[in-house]
């Protein structure tokens, strides 16, 4: 069974740092898709954050580009490092890893993701 354990969040003023951290067990495929969604009270969720064995290597939405950086620290660990946040910023964060075929095209679509249970992200200004 595959399972996704975050770690980090907390609370920070803007213009801050923080770094998720995300552990990956029970998956056996060699294809490798993983990474952040987040979602704010009242809006959709979306895909911040990703990392791929393959073809594109990552992904990141337009309003982190420069601010965020997403790294493979081992070979199923997954950190995001968010730096210079902004309020807008303020979100649960929630792991994710694409089940095989493994593509950044379904990891984004949410075709079928498993998911961790969220870690919430507050940035106040």
């Amino acid at each position: 069974q595959v399972q996704l354990v975050e770690s980090g969040g907390g609370s920070v003023q803007a213009g801050g740092s923080l770094r998720l951290s995300c552990t990956l067990s029970g998956y056996t495929y060699s294809d490798l898709c993983m990474g952040w969604f987040r979602q704010a009270p009242g809006k959709e969720r979306e895909g911040v954050a990703a990392i791929y064995n393959g073809v594109p290597a990552t992904y990141y939405a337009d309003s982190v580009k420069g601010r965020f950086t997403i790294s493979q620290e081992e070979k199923n660990t997954v950190s995001l490092q968010m730096n210079n946040l902004k309020p807008e910023d303020t979100a649960m964060y929630y792991c994710a890893v694409a089940r095989p075929p493994s593509t950044m095209a379904r990891w984004l679509a949410s075709l079928d993701n498993a998911w961790g249970q969220g870690t919430q992200v507050t940035v106040s200004s």
